[in-house]
């Protein structure tokens, strides 16, 4: 009996002690993840920044060319606008402590405060048409400004670096504190043989552990202009059979935005590990090409480089959605669950290159446009390989009935897809299910 009561004991503090650390784990994650939010915002503002400068730039020549003083209201507002976002860049900045960034940006505001001296100042007082010799002081300080922010940027992605690697690291060793504490009830259930079923919770506290750890690098839905957005995810139920799999909405600017599926190799933590490296990994590639093919090339090469299993592999679904005329731009790495319906017919978007990780080989990008009312469908693998009771697999025929027949909202589709799926197994999962759908609203018509 007394034994009894030391293993019920001993069991109660292990698991007091890995909840905790479950939840200072999730801090610590989520701490990681508002620094890197950031510092790509951070990254955003400096692409504002240059624009801002291009803008007092080609004000000061419309100026100089027509006398008009519209242009020169346009040379101030954006001289204001470049001085506001460039005070919002240095004190997130100097919140991060990044000190070589910091005087890298006191850099670039002097050099464009030379360019406003001995440039802008002297049109604004006197104004010519010799834009030759404007253009010739313009690109003297153009193109020290231009070498400024690219060591800017290196600063930024190098800090970006930093934080992912932690992160990494920080997972990585709570892999290793749980599989030190599961190989010590293994040992503890051999010797005391009444206490299996204990062992057995223990796996499934590791499951629901390492889903929580997923969830936090799963995006949620982000609203978009003139767009309806909604997003569902299924876990399966079997022991530790957590999968890789991850979708993201992501802002890029005021009227373009990232939308990425992906479904990763593997189970457990390692594949949840990797779905926040995607995540951010794309998005990071994402603010410097908007192309989706270049910005599966990309990932393909870093994720080889980063990755250390030679059998791990992704298939991504990659778009960039213009929400001003609804045109969208894409590219698939090896993923054939990308739909679009439109009105009750559904077409299946064609898959542009082979899954990452596997062969350097080219992607190439397609474009569409959506019409109000069209619905982009984007689904991991649990959806056409979702299997009734008697093993018959739904396939992509089946999922674009599916699709078809479902609710004409965003987030009812995701929902009524995700409640088929499931009904369809008889409440069983035999693989994750991730879904994201992006509807076509109207467009507000522009200003006059």
């Amino acid at each position: 009996m007394s034994g009894t009561l030391l293993l019920t004991a001993f069991l109660l503090v292990a698991l007091v002690i890995a909840v905790q650390g479950a939840f200072q784990t999730r801090a610590g994650v989520t701490e990681a993840f508002a620094l890197q939010s950031k510092l790509q915002a951070a990254q955003t503002a400096l692409e504002e920044l240059l624009r801002l400068q291009i803008d007092e730039a080609n004000s000061l020549r419309g100026y100089a060319l027509t006398r008009d003083s519209f242009y020169v209201d346009q040379y101030r507002i954006a001289a204001d606008q470049f001085d506001a976002k460039e005070r919002a860049i240095r004190e997130t900045l100097q919140s991060q402590r990044l000190v070589r960034a910091q005087l890298l940006l006191h850099q670039y505001a002097q050099i464009q405060s030379s360019w406003r001296a001995a440039v802008a100042l002297p049109v604004l007082r006197h104004p010519t048409a010799q834009l030759a010799a404007i253009d010739k002081r313009d690109k003297f300080f153009s193109d020290q400004e231009q070498t400024t922010v690219d060591a800017i940027r290196v600063e930024l992605v190098r800090e970006n670096d930093v934080l992912a690697r932690k992160t990494r690291a920080e997972l990585a060793r709570t892999a290793f504190v749980r599989a030190f504490w599961l190989l010590l009830f293994g040992l503890l259930a051999i010797l005391f043989n009444a206490y299996r079923s204990r062992l057995n919770w223990q796996l499934e506290e590791e499951r629901t552990t390492t889903e929580i750890l997923q969830q936090a690098f799963r995006s949620e839905s982000a609203p978009l202009p003139n767009c309806d957005v909604g997003g569902a995810y299924l876990s399966a139920s079997s022991h530790l059979a957590v999968g890789g799999d991850v979708y993201d909405v992501y802002r890029l600017s005021d009227n373009l935005a990232l939308l990425m599926i992906a479904d990763v190799s593997g189970k457990g933590v390692d594949a949840a590990v990797l779905t926040a490296f995607i995540k951010f990994t794309i998005r990071g590639i994402a603010l410097r090409h908007r192309d989706p093919a270049a910005i599966l090339a990309e990932f393909n090469t870093a994720f080889a480089q980063a990755v250390e299993d030679p059998y791990a592999f992704v298939s991504m679904w990659v778009g960039t959605l213009d929400t001003d005329d609804h045109t969208l731009r894409y590219a698939s790495a090896g993923h054939d669950s990308a739909f679009i319906r439109r009105c009750t017919s559904v077409q299946q978007l064609a898959v542009t290159g082979p899954v990452l990780g596997v062969m350097e080989e080219p992607f190439k990008s397609r474009q569409t446009v959506l019409e109000a009312g069209d619905m982009l469908v984007l689904a991991t693998d649990g959806l056409t390989e979702a299997r009734d009771r008697s093993g018959e697999m739904l396939t992509e025929k089946g999922a674009m009935e599916l699709i078809a027949e479902a609710d004409h909202s965003a987030r009812g589709m995701a929902e009524e897809l995700a409640l088929r799926v499931r009904a369809l197994g008889g409440g069983h999962l035999r693989d994750d299910l991730a879904i994201l759908v992006v509807r076509a609203l109207p467009l507000e018509p522009a200003d006059a």
